[in-house]
This record gives C-alpha cells, structure tokens and sequence, in this order.
C-alpha cells in the first residue's frame, strides 16, 4: 500500500461528567481501564499498529494525568527524525476567547497545526473508545472512493443507535441522511432492527475539512458539532461523504466497540475482559495494546492452608496487575490495577479495584468500582446493603456501587 499522507487528530479533552467520580480528577480519556491501559491506550495503540506517525492529541479538562503519560510513555513511539510526533495541545484561544463549544470547534481552533504540513487527508479520532481498527484500511477506502469525508460505521442495534449518530446509506456506501441520536433511528434496509451507527471516526479531505470549519464557525447559532452541524450541511450541498463499515481488529465475527461513557457501560466493558475468551483479545500479539508498565514487583497469592478457616489467596476469573498481593484473600470475577492488596479472609466479587487499593480483613466487597488509594477497613461491606452504601457513595442504576479516588472509609 501507499504511505499514508494523513495527519491525526484525537480528540481528548472530554469532562465525562457522566463517568464521576472516576472523572473528579482526570480526564476522561485517562480513566484507567482493563488493570494496567488508560482509555487513551486502545485509540494510540490503533494509531500505532496503522502506521499513523502524526498525531495531534487535543486535551482541555483535568489533563495534567494525561499529559504526564502521553509524555512520560507515549512519546517514546514517535522518532522525530523519521518525522513522526506526538503533539499535546491544550487549549490556546488563538481563534476566540472560549473553551472548545463543540467536536468541529475543537478542530477548527487548531486547524493551524496541520495545514502547516499541508497533509492530503485529516484523520479525526476520540480517546475514549475501546475497540481495535486498522485505520489504514478506513484511508485507503476513503482514498478509492474519492469521497471528501469518510464515516467509520458499525451496525448495532437500533435501542442502542438512540445515544449514536445514524447514517443511511445507498448501495454504492454512498450516505444519504443523517441524524445524531434519533429518537427513532432509521434501520438499515433488509436488516429490521439494526442500525448504521457513527464511531465518531472521520477522514475527510484536508480542503473539504477546513472550508467546512470556516463555514460551521461563521454560524452563531451552530452547535459546532460533527454530527450535528457539519456532515448534515455537507449532505445538504451534495458534498460526497461515504462510508467505511467496522472490521474488528480482533478478527471475530461480533465487531466489539465500547463507548464506556456511562459507570454503568464502564463497568461491563471491563467484566466483559474477564470472559473465558473474550470478544475484546488484550492477549492477541498481532495487534498489541500499548501502555504505561510501573516498575512494581510480579503480583504474588500467598497462603495456602487447608481446613475449613483457612486462609487462602486465590484469583479466580480474574485479571490480576503487577505488585498485586492477594494475601489470604479471595478475588473472583475481578480487574484489579496495580499494587492491589486483599488482605486474610476478605472475599472480592465482580469489582473493578484501581492502583493501591487496600482490601482489609475480613471485608466483603461485590459489584463495585474502587478508584485508585482507597483504603477498605477491616470487615467493611460494599455492595450488601445499597442504602447504606448510597448515603456516603456513587450508585448507578445498575446497582454498582462507585467509590471515588482516596476517599477515606
């Protein structure tokens, strides 16, 4: 194949209001997830596996996290001399005197930073995703069908489309209509059901894109939107828009992609790593999800004594970080980041436990999200009693209890 004459744009600057507490101190797209990633990972990781070397990271809200592992780890990919980068852009007002209002404006406040390169194409990505995809393949089609913008689409099912971007399309790929999350999405013809969703991943051709901007930044009333504002104006001019459909880079037959933007679909992302055989592969060597490793020791299970009060350290189902100390504890159905200790007798089910977690003994925990520091007392309940744990904690409405970073139990 052609090399890819393309700059990338990830867009990282989401609060994720709706991610708090996990989000009181980071930006969402440096939420940890799946152990040892942090969301940002699986978009940088793709990015990397596609050969796409030019990356524009754009981050706004509670960054300092973000930045510190883009710069601390990710730079090391990017070899200047061979002219890859990875460039962090706050938000500077050079066009303005306001926070980014929307996706498109977030763009056209930087569109300085690529047309300096003059690129023939602009990849626009998000760093909140969890999936795998070849983004090589998404240009090379957009590159064939000699579209100006190209749309990654996946087929889900139309209660979920509500919350997505719906395309339809004629048959030739071409799009025809689009609506950002419809109270009724359009299903895909012949498949009653299911819908042609947006990933919020776009090529578009370098000129289209910024002619497009201006356009959208000479509206008062826009949104500043993608989905809102730009791709229905450039389907009202007739401008051509195609559209890419989702080949899963774990190769499977049910394309996995997450947009964890609730606690709730945040949670079940990341049981979903604790399957058997999971949809979404972390161990597939063909396409290696990249991060961060903090120097810790190997994670260790101790005790092992038999009768019936016996301590036992034990992780079943589980996946299990670096430094972990499972001492005489049990831990089933579990991810536990980095450093997590369950101390004699204490007993984890279900839960998501982030980097230092402290598990005393004795204490039960089921169906829980434990942010980073939290210190559980000896015999603490999390999970039986939801009125309880309501009063001084997050509970979503799937009755996951959310315990914020280094709250003091």
């Amino acid at each position: 194949m052609a090399k890819l004459d393309v700059v990338a744009m990830l867009l990282a600057g989401g609060e994720g209001k709706r991610l708090g507490p996990l989000t009181r101190d980071r930006a969402k797209p440096a939420v940890p997830f799946g152990g040892i990633y942090r969301l940002i990972d699986f978009t940088l990781s793709n990015c990397i596996n596609s050969g796409i070397m030019r990356v524009n990271v754009l981050t706004q809200y509670k960054s300092e996290s973000l930045d510190r592992h883009l710069i601390n780890y990710w730079n090391t990919f990017f070899v200047r001399e061979f002219g890859h980068y990875l460039c962090i852009i706050p938000p500077q007002f050079r066009v303005g005197n306001s926070w980014y209002a929307g996706t498109a404006d977030a763009i056209a406040q930087n569109v300085y930073t690529f047309m300096r390169e003059n690129p023939e194409h602009v990849l626009i990505l998000s760093g909140d995703h969890v999936y795998k995809m070849d983004y090589a393949l998404l240009i090379h089609e957009h590159v064939a069908t000699g579209a100006n913008l190209t749309i990654a689409c996946l087929e889900v099912d139309v209660k979920r489309a509500t919350e997505l971007g719906v395309l339809a399309i004629d048959d030739e790929h071409h799009v025809v209509g689009f609506e950002e999350k419809p109270r009724n999405p359009t299903s895909i013809p012949g498949k009653p059901g299911r819908a042609l969703a947006s990933m919020g991943i776009y090529v578009f051709h370098t000129d289209t894109l910024v002619k497009r901007l201006r356009e959208d930044a000479r509206r008062a009333n826009s949104t500043h939107d993608f989905g809102r504002e730009i791709i229905p104006a450039m389907l009202r001019a007739h401008d051509p828009v195609s559209v890419h459909i989702f080949r899963d880079g774990n190769k499977s037959e049910t394309p996995y992609w997450r947009d964890v933007g609730t606690l709730d679909s945040f949670y079940e992302a990341n049981m979903d790593l604790c399957s058997v055989e999971p949809v979404f592969n972390l161990y597939d060597s063909e396409w290696p999800v990249y991060t961060h490793h903090i120097q810790v020791p190997p994670a260790k299970f101790v005790f092992a004594q038999k009768g019936r009060n016996a301590r036992r350290g034990m992780a079943l189902d589980s996946i299990v970080g670096p430094g972990c100390i499972i001492s005489g504890g049990r831990v089933e159905r579990c991810i536990l980041g980095p450093t997590v200790r369950v101390n004699s007798f204490a007993q984890v089910e279900d839960s998501i436990l982030m980097d230092g977690v402290n598990i005393g003994r004795h204490a039960r925990v089921r169906r829980a999200i434990i942010d980073k520091g939290v210190h559980l007392p000896p015999g603490e309940r999390i999970g039986y009693d939801l009125e309880r744990d309501a009063r001084r904690f997050v509970v979503t409405p799937s009755k996951i209890v959310v315990i914020a970073k280094e709250t003091i139990i």
